[in-house]
Order: structure tokens, then C-alpha cells, then sequence
């Protein structure tokens, strides 16, 4: 909803010659601004590393809009001063997952990230962020050795075992794997190669066993009451703009249903993203539903975005309550 939103002011700039709607635009395309700190040696770099390259804009604590906290293993108390701090939605990041134990080293991870998540009350996810991050492929000497080791394991029990103990590939091209991959790259790289991954894909295979999904899964929903905020200030300046100029097209678009139904779809993000549910039914009963209980949520002691956000529910819902009950031509 929120991009039929979008086209249709980009059509206004483009057909009707209203170049003060280009900068709303605008500012309703910039990407969220993702801040990336940490404790150093944590991994925040590769954190920042892999966010960027899935298009996401890194930017200073002093400019960001979301607060991306890398963290190892626990939360230590310089990382709870700093989501003390965060000016606004925050996620919390446990990098170097792959070294959260021996068997099944994500799965210990994501039940150490659901106790920091218990301790801070801010969503936490784990990643392997060196994975994450690898910015271009492995050169086909590397693939080459990855290949050798299908049928001729090396020892992965340790770094010094995979880098020290006899084997065909050269030590120095176990070493690059390591800086590269890590124990837990090599691995997942030699599964991925024997079930018949192609080179070429193997860079997306190793990405998928990093956990970026999740985190980019958990950074768009922490990310909602950020396009929402900013989706509400763009409203209220063409509704300024339409009294000032009397246009009638901005007129319209102002009271149109594509501008209420944006509105409602941010909100029901924000929501959701907080973990309430919200019935999507597209009948009429199921619009009148969702307008009593959001009506009546919005009365009851919930934070100023909530309360905002309840409102435009109920806005949306009576609209397309309305539209429902209207007679068909």
C-alpha cells in the first residue's frame, strides 16, 4: 500500500508539474539508516558489512534511526548503557554464532540470544557474521581445496588441527579458508559442494547458513515504527500543501484511499512488529471488528506511537467499511 502511495506522488511530480512534492518523495524512499556499534573485537564491522550489502544504509550513532547492537556471547553492562541510550527502535545482534559450542552451534547461539532478548526486553538474533559478510566469491584455488576436502575430510576440531595436521591441501590455503570461511564456513562450503552446489552458488548457500535472513527478517520489523512515523510527517505536509496551493489533485490524493490505506498498512506494522495481532480479514464484518478493538486499545494506557498507530487502524477500517457496504454498479 505504502508504495502505490509513493507512485501516485511521483506521478503527481512528474504529470502535474508540482515540484514541492518532490522532496515528500523523496524522504519516503530513503532507506532507514541502520546505526552498527558494538564492543570492539564483537564483529560489528562484518555485522555493518553484510547489512550494506543487502542494501540497508550504515550511518553514525548521531544519525541513525535504528540501533543495530552487535554483541558476543552475553550482554556485559557497556551493552546495556548503550540500548539505554538508543533514541529509538533498537535490535540486538549475537555474532560469531558459529562459536557458541561444539555441536550445534547456532542452536546454542539462538538460545543465547533468547536469554539476552529475556534480559534487555530487545529483540536479539544470532549470526554468523563473518559469512554474512563475505563480500565477493572464493577464487577457484580455494573452491578447488573445498572440493579435495569432500572426499578427503580435514580435522576440524580445532584451528590449529585444520591449519597443522598432514593433509593434501597446502597449509596456506587452509590458512586463506580460515580467514575466509572459519571452521564453521569450511564445513557448511564441503556439505554444500557434496550435495552438488555449484561454485556459483555456493556463496548464497553459505549466506543462507549464517543467519542474515533472520536478522533481516528482525531488522524490518524493529525498522516499522520508523517508516511510519515518517510515512504520517509526509501526509501532514501535503495536507499543508494541498490547503496552501488549493490544488485540487493534492486535495484528492489527501482524502484518497490510497493515502488512508498507507497510513493503516504502516500502522498495522508497527503493530504487529510489537508482537500484537491484527486480523487482516477483508470482509465487513472484519472491519468493523478491528475498528471496536482497535478503538478500544487506543483508549487504554499504550505509548504515544501505539495510540497513534490504534487511530489509524480504526481510520482505515471504517473506510473500508464503507467500501464494503457500498452497493456494486
Amino acid at each position: 500500500m505504502t508504495q502505490a502511495f509513493v507512485d501516485e506522488l511521483t506521478q503527481l511530480v512528474g504529470a502535474a508539474g508540482m515540484p514541492a512534492v518532490r522532496p515528500i518523495v523523496d524522504r519516503l524512499r530513503w532507506p532507514v539508516r541502520v546505526a552498527v556499534t558494538g564492543r570492539p573485537g564483537v564483529g560489528r564491522d562484518c555485522v555493518a558489512a553484510a547489512l550494506r550489502r543487502r542494501g540497508w544504509a550504515t550511518a553514525t550513532p548521531a544519525a541513525g534511526e535504528v540501533l543495530v547492537l552487535v554483541i558476543a556471547e552475553t550482554v556485559t553492562g557497556e551493552d546495556r548503557a548503550a540500548l539505554a541510550a538508543a533514541r529509538g527502535p533498537a535490535l540486538v545482534v549475537l555474532t560469531k554464532a558459529d562459536l557458541a559450542g561444539p555441536d550445534d552451534p547456532l542452536a546454542t547461539a539462538t538460545r543465547w540470544a533468547g536469554d539476552a532478548q529475556r534480559l534487555t526486553g530487545v529483540p536479539t538474533v544470532p549470526l554468523v557474521g563473518l559469512l554474512a559478510a563475505l563480500d565477493h566469491p572464493l577464487d577457484d584455488e580455494l573452491v578447488d581445496a573445498l572440493r579435495v576436502f569432500v572426499t578427503a575430510p580435514p580435522d576440524l576440531t580445532s584451528v590449529d588441527a585444520f591449519v597443522a595436521r598432514p593433509h593434501v591441501v597446502a597449509a596456506v590455503l587452509r590458512e586463506r579458508l580460515l580467514l575466509r570461511l572459519d571452521r564453521f564456513g569450511v564445513a557448511h562450503a564441503v556439505r554444500a559442494l557434496s550435495d552438488g552446489v555449484d561454485a556459483g552458488d555456493l556463496g548464497a548457500r553459505l549466506a543462507a547458513a549464517s543467519g542474515i535472513d533472520g536478522v533481516l527478517v528482525a531488522l524490518d520489523a524493529v525498522a516499522a515504527p520508523v517508516r511510519y512515523l515518517r510515512l504520517r510527517a509526509a501526509v501532514r505536509e501535503l495536507r499543508c500543501l494541498a490547503v496552501e496551493s488549493g490544488d485540487d489533485e493534492l486535495l484528492a490524493l489527501r482524502a484518497a484511499d490510497a493515502t488512508a490505506m498507507a497510513v493503516m498498512t504502516a500502522a498495522v506494522d508497527v503493530l504487529e512488529a510489537a508482537g500484537l495481532s491484527v486480523d487482516r480479514g477483508d470482509t465487513a464484518s472484519a472491519h468493523l471488528a478491528r475498528a471496536v478493538r482497535w478503538r478500544r486499545y487506543g483508549r487504554g494506557p499504550v505509548a504515544a506511537v501505539h495510540g497513534q498507530c490504534s487511530a489509524d487502524v480504526v481510520r482505515g477500517s471504517l473506510r473500508l467499511l464503507a467500501d464494503a457496504r457500498e452497493p456494486s454498479a
